[in-house]
């Protein structure tokens, strides 16, 4: 009777959890079941909160009625306050940054904001690249120093906010 019940559960909990994570492929189907999603505990904040222990984003855009993204770059966990831009540089369209855009920023994170409450986030490293791009590569040699490179990455997180 206690197989039973093993094999039972096993038959019931391993589809949903597969379910669960969509049509990703088995690599991000663990992440996603072991590490879940990183900005879970920001989601529901309204647009003051997350700017208040954010700071000011690098740029701002609507994408949609009653939609908003904001764009942070950021090194580390994730974005948090820091200096407020010189009044005497340039913006950039799209309420970007200065003229004089700094290199000191490894990952960006673009969090979307819908009547005014955090709906999604993305984040990826500044130099991302697809996992296939060693395939267009016409040199071997380069074409498998590419294929074996690990990919740079990037983690979530609001250091500053209360959640």
């Amino acid at each position: 009777m206690r197989r039973l019940i093993v094999i039972l559960a096993i038959e019931v909990c391993l589809p949903l959890a597969l379910m669960s994570c969509g049509g990703m492929g088995p690599q991000s189907t663990l992440q996603s079941i072991a590490y879940g999603d990183p900005a879970k505990p920001y989601l529901g904040m309204s647009k003051a909160e997350i700017v208040s222990c954010a700071g000011q984003p690098h740029s701002r855009y609507g994408s949609g009625e009653g939609s908003e993204t904001l764009t942070y770059r950021y090194s580390g966990a994730g974005p948090v306050p820091g200096a407020a831009p010189k009044s005497t540089d340039k913006k950039k369209p799209f309420g970007g940054g200065s003229s004089s855009d700094s290199k000191d920023w490894t990952c960006s994170a673009s969090l979307v904001f819908e009547n005014d409450r955090l709906t999604r986030v993305s984040f990826a490293h500044r130099e991302v690249r697809s996992p296939y791009a060693w395939q267009a590569e016409k040199d071997p040699e380069k074409q498998e120093e590419m294929r074996k490179a690990e990919l740079p990455t990037c983690t979530f997180s609001l250091p500053r906010c209360r959640r």
